[in-house]
């Protein structure tokens, strides 16, 4: 038993230090944003994807980009815009023929879907009939094509990006595909230090050279490890407490009721846990602390908790509820 603890001690520090080194290299382009890198190297052990927001111009796309330039995976951009359509995203049959019989046959050409890393560059920008093309490869890793299902290779990632929804020209994305991204990261504009060091570096000649430091495999095998990360009862107890709370149905909290439309449902206690379990490996830990759980509290249900009218008047958003729940709860786990 000792053995195998070792063993997986072993490589549990040899992948903690590749992913050591992958931030390092996402250093040499992206400067400040640490809560941003570190929020997306989460959704990538966790499995899930990534809904990145901010005003333009915040390095959302170089970002994700540079992400894909570190990683040994197939990478695959794809701009949103209103004509976009369906097909544009999955594929479509073309007519080819056999030269040897001349014969004529329709043959599937994929889409950019079928890459690891897939980026919606400003998915907002697109009616939902064409964000709905997503749906199935997100929840199922599949994408179903006249009548004829296809899997996509793993790992796969859809990191997207959208502007405000409050800025002309957007769609907001529905519930149902909301909810199926892992984290909801919103972006901020760099501080005083940072925007003098972006100014510095990106206004000469110097370019940096990004270096390959994981593989898919690597990839697949922090997942599973993410997995195998212990998490106690009562932390599970916790994040189900939290979630439960979110719905003015059921909840005992007078704000909810006062301040929430439609609440979080048993995905987002999946999200949570998972990603507190990535955040735990990440920092080189075995185990899942409340601290964990609060990191990831935000992104998690920050597009899972639906504020009514009252609230935007009051200026109150998911953050602001989500916050005060963690507030009110904490105290009965620490009891405990």
């Amino acid at each position: 038993m000792d053995k195998v603890l070792a063993n997986i001690e072993e490589e549990v520090n040899y992948l903690t230090q590749k992913l050591d080194s992958l931030k390092k290299e996402i250093g040499k382009v992206i400067i400040g944003q640490e809560d941003t890198v570190e929020q997306l190297l989460i959704t990538f052990l966790a499995g899930g994807h990534a809904l990145l927001e901010g005003v333009p111009g915040l390095a959302k796309t170089l970002m994700i980009r540079t992400l894909s330039e570190c990683i040994d995976l197939q990478f695959k951009r794809i701009q949103f815009t209103p004509d976009l359509m369906p097909s544009d995203i999955i594929g479509t049959e073309i007519l080819e023929e056999d030269h040897s019989t001349g014969k004529k046959f329709f043959k599937f050409n994929k889409g950019p879907i079928f890459a690891n890393i897939v980026l919606a560059d400003e998915i907002n920008r697109t009616p939902p009939k064409t964000q709905a093309a997503l749906l199935e490869a997100m929840q199922e890793f599949e994408v179903t094509y006249s009548g004829t299902t296809y899997t996509l290779d793993r790992p796969f990632f859809i990191l997207a990006t959208q502007n405000p929804i409050e800025q002309s020209g957007t769609f907001p994305l529905p519930e149902a595909q909301l909810d199926r991204f892992l984290f909801y990261i919103k972006i901020g504009y760099p501080n005083e230090t940072d925007e003098t060091n972006i100014l510095k570096n990106t206004t000469g000649v110097k370019k940096e050279t990004l270096q390959q430091v994981i593989s898919g495999d690597d990839i697949l095998r922090l997942q599973y490890l993410v997995r195998e990360v212990p998490i106690s009862d009562d932390l599970i107890r916790f994040v189900s407490k939290v979630v439960r709370a979110t719905r003015p149905e059921t909840t005992t909290n007078d704000y909810v009721k006062e301040w929430v439309s439609w609440g979080a449902g048993p995905r987002a206690g999946q999200a949570m846990i998972l990603t507190a379990k990535a955040r735990a490996l990440l920092q080189g830990r075995l185990s899942v602390t409340l601290e964990d759980i609060n990191h990831v509290a935000l992104p998690v249900l920050r597009h899972r908790i639906i504020v009514n009218f009252r609230a935007e008047a009051e200026n109150i958003n998911s953050d602001c509820v989500t916050k005060q729940l963690l507030k009110t709860i904490m105290p009965s786990i620490k009891k405990s």
